[in-house]
C-alpha cells in the first residue's frame, strides 16, 4: 500500500478511511508541522524525504511543483467531497491502479454533478 502525507487542510476522516484500507497515512500535524505556515515546497520536500506521496486539495500549487520539482514520491491532488468516504475511495481505486508513485501527479476529482453548497428553496 502507499505511504502518504496528508498536507494540513487535508480531512483526518480521509485519513482515517486510507489507514483502514491498508495505506501507512500521516498528516502534517501528526509529524509536528501544523500551524507553522508552511509553503507547498516544504511539505513537498518533506514527503519526499520520508519516501511519502502528498494528499492535498491545493491543486494548482502542487500541479506547478510537480512541472519544476519532478523528483518527488508522488502527488495526489483531490477535489473536494464532503462525502469522506467516497473521496478515500476513489483515492484508493487510483492507489491501486497505479503501482509506482513516484514522479507521479494522480488526479482524483468528484463526481460530475456534484454541488458545493446546498440549494436554497426560494
Amino acid at each position: 500500500m502507499a505511504r502518504l502525507y496528508a498536507n494540513e487542510n487535508f480531512p483526518f476522516p480521509v485519513v482515517e478511511e486510507l489507514r483502514r484500507r491498508g495505506h501507512d497515512a500521516i498528516t502534517v500535524a501528526e509529524t509536528g508541522k501544523a500551524n507553522q505556515k508552511l509553503s507547498d515546497d516544504q511539505v513537498l520536500e518533506f514527503a519526499t524525504s520520508d519516501k511519502r506521496a502528498v494528499l492535498t486539495f491545493n491543486r494548482k500549487h502542487f500541479f506547478r511543483l510537480h512541472r519544476h520539482r519532478p523528483a518527488h514520491c508522488g502527488i495526489v491532488a483531490c477535489t473536494y467531497d464532503p462525502d469522506f468516504v467516497a473521496l478515500a475511495d476513489r483515492i484508493h481505486a487510483a492507489l491501486t491502479n497505479t503501482p509506482e508513485l513516484a514522479g507521479r501527479l494522480i488526479r482524483i476529482n468528484r463526481p460530475q454533478g456534484f454541488l458545493a453548497r446546498e440549494p436554497r428553496d426560494e
